[in-house]
């Protein structure tokens, strides 16, 4: 079955939501001595806007955000990453998203578990770029 023609693109603005969420990582984070020598579990959802309109009418995934590379990429950085804040290494996230993969919008959630006794999670949430 052959996709169908693309229409013409209307003026309004399209954000379509690519999301991956879930992704567990180890790495050295954290402010205090013990955390400097051992590896934590962070978990990170990404939301990150595109247009997905070509890539549905062509079927084709040279149109579209490589979730798979998205993954891979982000993996290695964080794995070889050893920051202090969750906030700077939430913030080097979205810049490789924006900066690497063109993606005008993300929203990151960056889950520390167990960083709070008592607290099933903690964690930070941005948004940068424009919807």
């Amino acid at each position: 079955m052959l996709p169908r023609p693309l229409k013409p693109h209307s003026k309004e603005s399209v954000m379509d939501i690519i999301f991956l969420k879930g992704l567990s990582i180890e790495t050295v984070i954290g402010i205090y001595d013990w955390e400097r020598n051992i590896r934590q579990t962070v978990l990170i959802d990404l939301e990150m806007g595109t247009d997905i309109r070509k890539a549905a009418a062509t079927d084709d995934i040279v149109y579209t955000l490589d979730y798979k590379a998205v993954s891979k990429r982000i993996i290695t950085f964080v794995e070889d990453s050893n920051f202090f804040l969750v906030e700077t290494l939430a913030e080097q996230i979205t810049g490789i998203l924006m900066d690497e993969f063109n993606v005008p919008w993300v929203r990151l959630t960056l889950n520390k578990k167990g960083a709070i006794s008592g607290a099933s999670d903690v964690g930070i949430q941005i948004e940068r770029g424009s919807r």
